[in-house]
């Protein structure tokens, strides 16, 4: 009897054991600040709302043209390039549409989707690409009066693309770009 009491209690101290669960991966938890915004300064062909957070600095490129400018937002490691043309013609509207649409559709590569949004706000009028996947750019759209002004936006991130840990940030971005096009004026000269 107590042979048997001690192989039983040696079977079920033996079956108490824990099963290994590999967990997943964890990402840094984005505590993002609630939304303010301020306008862009009067010295550019256009204006807008733009984030309290982010940083609007003249585009350094040696090859940049006036009304080029970048939003940056350091504490993301990101930065939305800003590319303004004037319309001189349909040709050059044209020349520019077909550019965004290409330049948006360069990452089908390594896109899961591209979702496109018609934009429509008094005269001027856009299109905003949600490229969804592992991609360089997760956001691109442009904007335009169609006679007169054009401009072209880019969000990038100068890290490697994870659509995982970069989800929320791209979202609360997307907010910022989507407030940048409802408040755009360009200015007629």
């Amino acid at each position: 009897m107590l042979k048997t009491a001690f192989i039983l209690f040696l079977l079920l101290a033996s079956g108490c054991k824990d099963q290994y669960t590999p967990k997943p991966y964890g990402y840094f938890r984005n505590d993002f600040p609630e939304k303010q915004w301020v306008a862009s300064p009067d010295t550019l062909p256009y204006c807008f709302e733009q984030s309290a957070q982010a940083i609007l600095e003249a585009d350094p490129d040696k090859q940049a043209e006036p009304g080029w400018m970048n939003l940056s937002y350091p504490q993301y490691n990101a930065k939305l390039h800003l590319s303004y043309k004037e319309i001189n013609n349909d040709t050059a509207l044209n020349h520019y549409l077909e550019d965004c649409h290409h330049l948006a559709y360069t990452h089908t590569i390594k896109a899961e989707s591209i979702n496109e949004k018609y934009f429509k706000n008094r005269e001027i009028f856009g299109l905003i690409y949600y490229i969804e996947g592992n991609t360089a750019s997760s956001t691109q759209f442009f904007i335009t009066d169609s006679t007169r002004h054009f401009l072209r936006g880019a969000l990038y991130f100068n890290q490697h693309p994870d659509k995982d840990s970069l989800a929320p940030v791209i979202d609360y971005l997307r907010e910022d770009i989507v407030t940048l096009m409802e408040t755009l004026r360009f200015k007629n000269k």
